[in-house]
């Protein structure tokens, strides 16, 4: 086939559905595709058209499907088209899914919130990872929780250093923050806190490399968003081997599944103090969190998420 990738995110962004499409477009082509990458569709044939985002990538699949109405199209639902723009911007985001042959997702809890008419179109694609060739060691002078999350209110990075201000002067704990500030005030926060807060290290925006670097030298990855639609950083600390300490949100549940034991209330500081502070003290339950993992790593190898695919496209090839 053919197929055209449509991700709103720039060449050289780091933004995660540019990372996504990369990775698919590596994915599609070994399964012996001809993959181009694009921030917008320019014209031209294709068998099929892949667009990471039902609002953002709205014009491109509209005009897509007026210039090749026999090509198939398939539309990833990222977590804001879902979480955000499906209330906000109805008519736009809903005419793309309406338009698609296949609505692709990345975690088991999104066909809560979409109008059952979409049940049927709808295939979850977990975001694979890789483990890495070395593990390295983890600090024995602290209880390194790291915080993988660029500053965005959706985010809540500050539940993380919150929450850290409230243990007791006895506990290791420190969290580790890694993510670039989005504006001015944020970087203004992060930078207060760090003086105000010796629990809170802010290390700014890193390379992949180095994040899956610093996630396997934590003992635990904290993620506090207020909504996801699939976060990557869950299969790469999957892969990795690190245990996940989750804000109990659907996006999450839908990466770690609904009995993982980690989760703790959206927002709230003092619960997710008590459940880091019980990861810290109780060794068994860190290793429970880290046999949930375990198993759970087995939906995010790169060869199932090539899988599924595969039968997808066998599906649209039928």
């Amino acid at each position: 086939m053919k197929i055209i990738l449509i991700t709103p995110a720039k060449k050289y962004s780091k933004n995660g559905n540019r990372t996504t499409a990369l990775r698919w477009s590596k994915i599609l082509r070994k399964l012996g595709h001809k993959v181009t990458i694009d921030i917008e569709y320019r014209g031209g044939k294709a068998d099929l058209m892949i667009a990471l985002h039902a609002w953002r990538s709205a014009e491109s699949i509209k005009e897509f499907k007026h210039s090749c109405p026999s090509g198939k199209l398939i539309v990833a639902l990222t977590g804001t088209d879902f979480n955000e723009f499906m209330h906000s911007h109805p008519e736009t985001t809903l005419c793309s899914m309406e338009y698609a042959n296949r609505l692709v997702c990345l975690h088991d809890q999104v066909a809560r919130v979409l109008p059952r008419k979409f049940h049927s179109k709808l295939r979850v694609i977990y975001q694979s990872a890789v483990s890495l060739k070395k593990q390295y060691t983890k600090s024995i002078v602290y209880f390194d929780v790291c915080l993988v999350a660029h500053m965005r209110a959706v985010k809540d990075p500050v539940r993380g250093p919150l929450a850290a201000r409230l243990v007791n002067k006895n506990s290791r704990l420190r969290i580790v923050h890694l993510g670039k500030a989005h504006n001015e005030t944020w970087e203004k926060w992060a930078k207060e806190e760090e003086k105000k807060n010796p629990r809170y290290v802010w290390k700014g925006e890193k390379v992949r490399s180095e994040v899956r670097k610093v996630i396997s030298k934590s003992q635990l990855l904290l993620i506090s968003s207020r909504s996801e639609g699939g976060a990557n950083v869950i299969s790469e600390s999957l892969a990795i081997g690190t245990p996940v300490i989750a804000s109990d949100i659907d996006g999450n549940i839908g990466m770690l599944g609904a009995k993982y034991p980690g989760y703790y209330k959206v927002g709230d500081e003092k619960e997710l103090k008590k459940i880091l502070i019980k990861c810290e003290r109780e060794p068994d339950f860190l290793l429970e969190l880290g046999k949930h993992c375990q198993n759970r790593a087995l939906l995010i190898s790169l060869s199932e998420e090539t899988r599924r695919w595969g039968a997808i496209i066998k599906e649209l090839s039928n």
